[in-house]
């Protein structure tokens, strides 16, 4: 008796998907639980693991696209006897990478599902909204003496660490509420204001970037942020973020500071109406108080949709989340 390995659905705009390894070899006993294969959408990557023991029988080769609910495999209940691969149905052969010849002088390879999906999405972002970036910097030297001051105590209080990203959260939201328009969104000739802060913390992949959300986030401490983003970025980096992790943000945050940037322009992730971009820490000289002062200050990049948000807000905006920043007891006092 055997099971079909179906290609499962991974949500309603989903309709196929890319096939990119099989876990296990053709003819080898697995049991459940294992991961078979993983599947790469245009919205995320997925392992899919085996429902039930027995041997596996591949169908499908590992590179191909496959629709949901296409029959890759099958698993063969065992009887316990020594297994030799059965023979594949004439299919097209995997795809084989050698290096190149040595005259060739580049290597031509099909875009993910994934990365198929974010180019369209940038273009698309570019095409439909008015995008315009508005700059600003923060001194970081109070949330860092903050987070070195507490770290000891609030790691093994929590059992994660206290990073930026919480402190940026928690400016944002502050920043969202003083300025509701660039917590909206255009949907035809209407604009929806929204209520609620759930908020898109971009992720860095080897597969791409990924927007998970974290939800109600007005709500949150520090801690249970931390231990979201922690667990995002640990599900991204191994494939099993889900369709609904990334579904629903009215808010991105962007930290291209971790790659070494010190300005950039961010694009919007549509429908939304605005992006944070976070840059790179540098100590460089300023004035404080008529003093040459060396701090170590971090550039900010707000992009906004100007259709409805305009230049004062996006400057508002940004001031709200420089202030917080500079003086983390607003977060606390809600100023």
């Amino acid at each position: 008796m055997s099971l079909q390995i179906n290609i499962p659905s991974g949500g309603e705009s989903i309709e196929s998907g890319l096939l990119s390894v099989w876990h296990k070899q053709d003819g080898e006993a697995v049991a459940a639980g294992d991961a078979l294969f993983t599947l790469e959408t245009d919205k995320v990557s997925t392992e899919i693991t085996a429902e039930k023991a027995g041997v596996l029988r591949i169908l499908v080769p590992q590179g191909e696209e496959v629709k949901i609910g296409t029959v890759v495999g099958t698993l063969e209940e065992s009887a316990g006897a020594a297994v030799t691969p059965a023979p594949k149905p004439e299919e097209k052969a995997a795809p084989v990478a050698p290096p190149p010849p040595q005259e060739e002088r580049f290597t031509r390879k099909k875009l993910s599902p994934l990365r198929r999906k974010i180019a369209a999405q940038l273009v698309m972002a570019q095409q439909t909204a008015a995008i315009l970036t508005t700059f600003n910097e923060c001194d970081m030297s109070a949330v860092m003496e903050l987070r070195s001051r507490h770290q000891e105590a609030f790691t093994k209080e929590h059992g994660v660490k206290l990073g930026f990203m919480s402190f940026f959260l928690k400016a944002t939201i502050a920043a969202l509420k003083a300025v509701p328009a660039i917590n909206s969104r255009m949907d035809g000739e209407e604009l929806i204001i929204n209520h609620y802060f759930d908020i898109g913390v971009a992720v860095g992949t080897e597969r791409g970037l990924v927007v998970p959300v974290i939800r109600d986030a007005d709500r949150k401490g520090f801690a249970q942020m931390e231990k979201e983003i922690l667990a995002y970025a640990q599900s991204a980096r191994e494939g099993k973020l889900r369709v609904e992790d990334l579904q629903g943000g009215v808010f991105t945050i962007s930290n291209g500071g971790v790659y070494g940037s010190l300005l950039s322009t961010p694009i919007l992730n549509p429908p939304q109406s605005g992006i944070l971009g976070l840059h790179k820490i540098m100590e460089r000289p300023i004035a404080v108080k008529g003093q040459v002062a060396i701090r170590p200050m971090m550039n900010l990049a707000l992009s906004y949709d100007h259709r409805v948000v305009d230049g004062k807000e996006a400057v508002t905006f940004l001031i709200k989340v420089k202030e917080a920043i500079e003086d983390p007891a607003r977060l606390l006092l809600n100023m």
